[in-house]
């Protein structure tokens, strides 16, 4: 629980602040925009909520937040957020919340799927969140874009008795407790409506996946950036090879998405056409 002994001094007052343990992840301010915002290296609160939805926002990012870095009164909107995820986002694609420190705040997302539910990177093993994909039928596939995000994918796959998935490059010492590992840089079919894309770059084995043409997971391939007013990656947070990076990039101008749904960044929704336009002004830019 956020300390308030350990309350940052830019907060407002009022219920809900922001301690000295926040690690800037980003995750507050995109579900609460309205509440929280960036003062350099960590959030805090400059508006207290005025209404039942803003402060229902402010639960959502308290329960999301992944070290537990934000505190707020006692209230039944705070019950009411830790049953509410995974969040709906559009069609049969979910956001999960629970974010994990060891992934260091990164998103997840859950699809439900005919042929078997997809988690894509991991999120806390939290009762609740686990209660609630439960009652969503559960996990087929644990797809891991790369080494980074993948917190408590074990407990997850123990649990549903799920299959991970991951890039032989960047499963290390994983290797032995990966069911299905990918090799080499082409595209494999997953299931229906499902295709991996191998994108090296940011680590070695990195990898996406695309969802019926319409929803790209990427997890710290590329990102909606604020400040570029388009999309973006990042040279400062490359691990493997910058100039794959670029080319990885380039590879997903041969395919049709609306959404880019990270891990860690914000999201993207526009059409397959502005996509690629947005695509092309980044390599430009490089």
């Amino acid at each position: 629980m956020a300390q308030i002994s350990l309350k940052l001094p830019e907060n407002v007052s009022g219920d809900f602040f922001v301690d000295s343990s926040c690690i800037d992840c980003d995750l507050c301010r995109q579900l609460a925009p309205e509440v929280f915002k960036d003062v350099g290296d960590y959030s805090v609160v400059y508006h207290q909520p005025e209404n039942e939805q803003e402060s229902f926002n402010a639960f959502r990012a308290l329960v999301t937040c992944p070290t537990a870095s934000i505190g707020g009164p006692h209230s039944p909107l705070a019950a009411r957020a830790a049953v509410h995820f995974p969040e709906p986002i559009e069609d049969e694609v979910y956001f999960c919340g629970y974010a994990s420190e060891s992934s260091f705040g990164a998103a997840s997302y859950f699809v439900q799927h005919l042929d078997g539910n997809v988690l894509v990177d991991s999120p806390r093993f939290a009762g609740p969140l686990v209660k609630r994909i439960e009652e969503l039928g559960g996990i087929r596939f644990i797809f891991l874009t790369h080494r980074d995000d993948i917190a408590d994918h074990d407990l997850w796959a123990k649990h549903f008795k799920a299959e991970r998935i991951m890039h032989r490059d960047d499963a290390g010492r994983l290797r032995n407790q990966i069911e299905l590992l990918i090799d080499g840089e082409d595209p494999v079919p997953l299931a229906k409506d499902f295709t991996i894309i191998p994108t090296p770059g940011h680590t070695k084995g990195h990898l996406v996946l695309l969802f019926r043409n319409k929803f790209l997971f990427t997890g710290d391939h590329i990102w909606w950036s604020e400040g570029y007013n388009g999309l973006n990656s990042s040279r400062s947070f490359n691990w493997y090879s910058w100039e794959q990076q670029l080319q990885s990039v380039r590879k997903l101008l041969a395919y049709d998405f609306e959404w880019v749904l990270p891990g860690h960044g914000r999201r993207a929704h526009a059409s397959p056409d502005e996509m690629k336009k947005m695509i092309e002004v980044m390599l430009k830019r490089y």
